[in-house]
């Protein structure tokens, strides 16, 4: 990726400006909605299941603990949400211009991180107000982030290729995320799992990176190693068979774009 933007950094920086751009032109609040958005869906899922269901929140209030797994979730979904409708709302230029076309996706990506950098600010008024100390097992944000976004863009790269030719897969994502959200922590703690079906999450790499996000964060501690660690291998799996994809797909874009 990083070659990528600079061999091409004056289009890049155009696509990233319009994507950022783009999504809150004409709008009242404008990019006040990068907060109000997450803050919000934060604000009605507190009260539903830290009220009403009452889940477990392991001693931490219930806001924090879910904000810190919404957070990145919503940047997940999000940026694997445009990713995948990246290459057919550029068709045009697909079938005009030669260049990589995964420039598209990775201009997505960044645009979804600045929404979720600017989303990240009402989460330090919440570790003030929580008074919730941290350490430097913080730290393992960096890595954790990093084998996110390695998965994110392994998953973009396949499905928003695939979407280019087979235009129902973005309505197949957005009921496979929908079921997702359920399989991985975000509401409630893993914890709460039996012990007996544990093991599924550690196959889910976003249920590993949320938990791992909520160990360091809430908890003060180290993640779990070993369960990064596979993580990770999924995540290079998954980024190494979405090149594949792309790759082979990409000489017949301009095609069916």
């Amino acid at each position: 990726m990083p070659y990528l933007l600079s061999r091409w950094s004056e289009l890049s920086r155009q696509l990233i400006s319009r994507e950022i751009k783009s999504r809150y032109k004409q709008s009242f609040l404008g990019y006040a909605w990068v907060i109000l958005n997450p803050l919000l869906q934060m604000l009605v899922m507190t009260f539903v299941f830290s009220l009403i269901i009452r889940v477990s929140s392991l001693g931490v209030p219930y806001a924090i603990f879910l904000y810190v797994a919404l957070l990145p979730w919503n940047l997940f979904t999000n940026s694997l949400t445009h990713a995948t409708n990246s290459l057919v709302n550029n068709s045009s230029l697909i079938k005009k211009i030669f260049f990589p076309r995964q420039i598209f996706i990775q201009a997505t990506l960044i645009a979804k991180i600045v929404d979720f950098l600017f989303a990240s600010i009402i989460l330090v008024f919440f570790f003030l107000y929580y008074h919730q100390s941290l350490t430097l097992n913080f730290l393992w944000v960096i890595p954790i982030f990093i084998i996110q976004e390695i998965f994110t863009y392994g998953l973009a790269l396949i499905f928003a290729s695939l979407n280019l030719f087979y235009r129902d897969i973005q309505h197949l994502l957005s009921l496979v995320l929908v079921l997702w959200m359920y399989v991985t922590p975000v509401i409630y703690p893993v914890e709460m799992v039996p012990e007996a079906y544990r093991f599924i999450f550690k196959l889910n790499p976003m249920a590993v990176i949320i938990n791992a996000y909520r160990e360091v964060m809430l908890g003060g501690n180290m993640p779990k190693l070993s369960s990064l660690a596979i993580a990770l291998a999924l995540s290079l799996a998954t980024y190494y068979l979405g090149r594949k994809i792309f790759n082979k797909l990409e000489g017949y874009f301009a095609d069916v774009a």
